[in-house]
């Protein structure tokens, strides 16, 4: 550890009397250790869907639905961890049904969007709206949605699986409830400060739906019987 971070038991690299920090130990146990034996194969990933670039397509979305081409949405993505559970996410992205699209955004993202999941409609079915502080073009892209089919978003069909980490992904999910949208899906853990008494009045008021699992929450989802 270096800077303003220590813990007992690990190496603090501190400054020398000339005000640098010599990194030659860790440098010289890296090339002791070597690199990987080989390099993993290229992949490209097409990003870039904000609001703008999406709802440039706006028209082509919007025929898809209405010819029944493109069936649902949904929304994956939020913060990310190592901690065991998490392949929630990526097995749920798997099993979308094909004539879905995929919208994503920050960390959570990096559990499927290395996947293929091909076009519909002439669409790609995965749509990378980008980082966590870009939560607000997918809320754009939702209005501009509820807008063209004059309606509201809870009526669209769209679903919202949100994977909770850290303070951020509070930040996004209070912004959206302050937009009245509702049946969000939220894991793979709660947060700490959820106390039964508050996460009881999320579900009453907003139908706040702890995640179960991936064929069950699809199901209800799409609204349609789980085996």
């Amino acid at each position: 550890t270096t800077s303003v971070v220590g813990w007992d038991g690990v190496k603090y690299i501190g400054k020398t009397e000339s005000g640098e920090k010599d990194f030659s130990e860790i440098i010289n146990k890296a090339l002791e250790l070597g690199g990987f034996k080989e390099d993993q194969e290229p992949k490209e990933i097409l990003v870039g869907f904000g609001h703008n670039a999406t709802l440039s397509n706006a028209p082509a979305i919007i025929d898809a639905v209405k010819s029944g081409k493109l069936k649902h949405f949904f929304l994956i993505g939020g913060c990310d961890g190592a901690r065991s559970g998490r392949n929630y996410y990526t097995e749920f992205a798997t099993k979308v049904p094909k004539d879905c699209i995929i919208l994503t955004l920050a960390c959570g993202k990096y559990r499927f969007n290395k996947l293929e999941f091909g076009e519909v409609a002439g669409l790609p079915r995965l749509l990378d709206v980008g980082q966590c502080n870009d939560a607000y073009s997918a809320v754009r892209i939702a209005l501009a949605l509820a807008d063209a089919f004059d309606t509201d978003v809870n009526s669209l069909p769209l679903s919202i699986i949100l994977s909770w980490y850290e303070q951020k992904a509070v930040a996004d999910l209070l912004a959206l409830l302050s937009l009245g949208i509702k049946g969000i899906y939220l894991g793979p853990t709660l947060p700490a400060f959820l106390s039964p008494n508050v996460l009881q009045y999320l579900v009453d008021t907003f139908d706040i739906k702890p995640i179960s699992t991936p064929e069950k929450d699809l199901a209800s989802c799409l609204e349609i019987p789980s085996n």
